[in-house]
């Protein structure tokens, strides 16, 4: 496994707008969390193996969040042609089989993910309710191989300060896992 890393997108920065379809075509938009007093952006897919790894935890994670009412999305911008794995008909098998609660959308023309400067897969990104990026990095420090729980320990302190009105302290371990599978021709400016 060659392991990516986030590029690390400028804290404060505004999120981007999206208009994404979930595996059944339903359209989700960046409006659709309006209400929510912080949105969290993960950038997956179903194959990688850093994901993979963080799935089941992710899902528990998100569901508990949003309990407390973070928008949770996920999007997937990989390549369907290259990774049929990532497709959004597996798209649709793997939400189920992992029990993800939160829209799971495919960024076919990978334009979101450029708008994010997403890098890798998993990738996060925390927004609080006015929509500033406060949090962009790891889940924790758990990676597939190592002998570590995943507790999702970075990502729940950026969510519980947004929650509590606390600043997110700035500094902030990138995320690591599988570059997104850039189509030929498609590959960002800030990729390899």
């Amino acid at each position: 496994m060659v392991a990516t890393a986030s590029v690390m997108l400028p804290l404060g920065t505004t999120a981007p707008e999206f208009s994404l379809p979930d595996a059944e075509g339903r359209l989700v938009s960046l409006s659709d969390f309006e209400d929510a007093p912080a949105l969290l952006v993960v950038f997956m897919c179903n194959h990688c193996p850093y994901v993979k790894h963080v799935a089941d935890a992710l899902a528990a994670l998100a569901r508990e969040y949003q309990d407390r009412r973070v928008a949770v999305v996920g999007i997937n911008a990989n390549d369907a042609d290259n990774y049929p794995d990532d497709a959004p008909a597996k798209m649709a098998e793997e939400a189920k089989r992992r029990g993800y609660a939160f829209p799971y959308l495919y960024d076919e023309t990978q334009e979101v993910a450029k708008a994010y400067r997403a890098a890798c897969t998993p990738d996060f990104y925390v927004f609080d309710g006015e929509r500033r990026l406060v949090y962009r990095g790891q889940m924790d420090s758990s990676r597939p191989g190592r002998n570590t729980p995943v507790t999702g320990e970075d990502l729940r302190a950026a969510l519980d300060a947004v929650l509590d009105g606390r600043v997110v302290p700035e500094h902030q371990t990138p995320s690591l896992g599988c570059n997104i599978k850039w189509k030929r021709g498609n590959e960002p400016d800030y990729f390899g």
